[in-house]
């Protein structure tokens, strides 16, 4: 048995039919359709239209994302002028601090405290 994939209903074996059943069933589908394109346009008449407004604040934070996103993360100055002081013999390194950041880091990522 053949069924009707689009109906879901098993299918009829098509027959011929007469002019006249053929123009009936097109005068049949152009009000159909005709229907189906006025409930559409009244649907749409009346159908509201979605909107959404941000706060102020949410545009703020928009913008920050963007310009974080577009941001390379890297102070550029700041890594120049550190450069210039190793070159030219002026950076100082506080041991005490480093050892300090060096175990809290180990500790952390071992998760020993």
């Amino acid at each position: 048995m053949a069924i009707n994939v689009n109906t879901g209903l098993p299918a009829t074996p098509q027959v011929k039919a007469d002019k006249t059943e053929q123009q009936n069933l097109q005068k049949q589908q152009v009000v159909q359709q005709q229907a189906t394109q006025q409930q559409v346009t009244t649907g749409s008449a009346t159908q509201k239209q979605d909107s959404v407004s941000l706060t102020s604040q949410a545009q703020q934070f928009s913008k920050a994302a963007d310009k974080a996103k577009n941001s390379s993360g890297i102070d550029q100055e700041k890594v120049d002028r550190i450069k210039q002081d190793i070159a030219d013999g002026k950076y100082k390194i506080n041991i005490e601090q480093l050892a300090r950041r060096i175990v809290q880091f180990e500790s952390d990522f071992f998760g020993k405290k």
